[in-house]
């Protein structure tokens, strides 16, 4: 088996951004979601969302496309939910969805995120890009440069790593620099 560490925000809303999310579909809907996450192997670390959209923040093993595992996790929650609760108003998704891949350095903060998104939305107090769930050319980020060579990142990567001994230094750093500067391992 392949080692892997990807993880993902996921939004996505209601057909039509209707409020169908209700306290009382909620955790039925959610329970669907997150048995058909944990039957594709993934690994759920945050499900939660508003009245008319979902949040998922999961790791999805990479033998599975990111639009395969979400198609199959909003069809299995949407059909499910329409066979097991007859009398209620139909619930369907919509197609678009985002997507947003992040560090394990970050996960606690993107859970968090997802785990208040009640709060968040009451207040008004958002993180707009973490709020998308379709692409809009006015909205479209503009490509960042990021250099191999800069020390913090190295530093970060190498930080997950190792840590530094009892007198401070971290060793694998320390092997970069000479790298770097031209001294050999």
């Amino acid at each position: 088996m392949p080692y892997w560490q990807l993880f993902y925000h996921i939004v996505w809303s209601t057909k039509n951004r209707e409020p169908l999310l209700t306290p009382e579909a909620e955790p039925i809907i959610y329970g669907f979601l997150r048995n058909k996450a944990l039957g594709l192997e993934a690994n759920v670390y945050a499900l939660n969302g508003y009245l008319d959209h979902a949040h998922l923040v999961a790791s999805i093993p990479p033998k599975i496309a990111i639009s395969k595992f979400v198609g199959q996790i909003k069809a299995v929650a949407s059909v499910k939910y329409n066979q097991s609760q007859s009398g209620a108003a139909p619930f369907y998704w919509q197609e678009e969805f985002g997507v947003f891949s992040f560090d394990r350095k970050r996960l606690p903060y993107v859970v968090a995120y997802v785990e208040n998104q009640k709060i968040h939305h009451e207040n008004n107090n958002l993180i707009p890009i973490l709020e998308r769930d379709i692409m809009d050319d006015m909205l479209r980020e503009s490509t960042v440069s990021y250099s191999v060579m800069d020390e913090t990142w190295w530093q970060e990567m190498l930080g997950m790593e190792t840590k530094p001994d009892s007198s401070g230094v971290n060793h694998n750093a320390a092997i970069y620099r000479r790298r770097v500067k031209g001294e050999g391992a």
